[in-house]
């Protein structure tokens, strides 16, 4: 649902100012009314049903997605449309907090979305925060900002792979390097003396995906020789680069 060609699941950002408004932690009826009214929106993306986020998007709502692009009400309210044949999707609302300001009140939700694609079975796991405005005595939304939760993802087999061609010291700054280990055919890195081993989960030869809670992308570069030198850390589209100690001669 998120993130298809097709039709992007919808993310709101509103910066609001509550003056010297004090948060309480918000009743449950009113707990309960907020997570009626976001149910309503998610459940309406799937079907293309327009009638609920006309309703509840307060008219100068902003709305930006996981990747980060904005829309306002009447864009978004334009861009729903059914899924397609072959696609379909739910998403249910777990754990949700909610803190009033006067008028205004925020809630922390999960979003827990399962699609089928031709078959397909995919989970994404969202975290949202609503902001919720009291207008004409009605609750609208005013913000809704979502990121993907990053979560492990379905182990590969590539074949081929030897670990030794990776293992070694990487480092990007004096005093600042990278240990990669072989334990019994599996890969790790750890990032400072002492740390927390991370599994190096491979996606194709060279290529494998950290365990830690960024999931980023570790790519091992080879020289024109065919050895590898050089570890590069894909995150947040930015590349860390890591440069391989030379082998101890031995």
């Amino acid at each position: 649902m998120r993130g298809t060609p097709y039709v992007g699941m919808l993310g709101l950002v509103l910066v609001c100012s509550h003056g010297a408004a004090q948060a309480a932690t918000a009743p449950d009826a009113l707990r309960s009314q907020l997570l009626q009214i976001t149910q309503q929106l998610v459940d309406a993306i799937p079907r293309g049903d327009r009638a609920p986020w006309q309703r509840w998007l307060a008219d100068d709502a902003v709305l930006v997605d996981e990747f980060g692009r904005i829309t306002h009400k009447a864009d978004t309210v334009a861009s729903l449309h059914p899924f397609p044949a072959g696609f379909s999707g739910s998403i249910e609302l777990r754990d949700a907090h909610v803190r009033q300001y006067g008028d205004s009140a925020v809630m922390q939700v999960e979003e827990y979305e399962r699609e089928t694609v031709f078959g397909q079975q995919l989970v994404v796991r969202y975290q949202s925060l609503l902001t919720f405005v009291r207008q004409a005595g009605a609750w609208k939304v005013a913000g809704y900002a979502d990121v993907t939760i990053p979560t492990a993802p379905p182990e590969l087999h590539v074949a081929g792979l030897a670990p030794a061609d990776y293992t070694g010291t990487y480092r990007y700054a004096p005093g600042r390097a990278w240990a990669v280990a072989d334990q019994h055919g599996v890969l790790s890195y750890t990032t400072h003396a002492g740390g927390t081993a991370n599994v190096l989960q491979p996606i194709a030869k060279d290529v494998f995906m950290g365990s830690d809670d960024e999931r980023n992308l570790l790519i091992f570069r080879r020289d024109a020789h065919g050895r590898v030198d050089a570890l590069i850390e894909r995150r947040k589209f930015n590349d860390l680069q890591l440069t391989r100690d030379p082998t101890p001669a031995g």
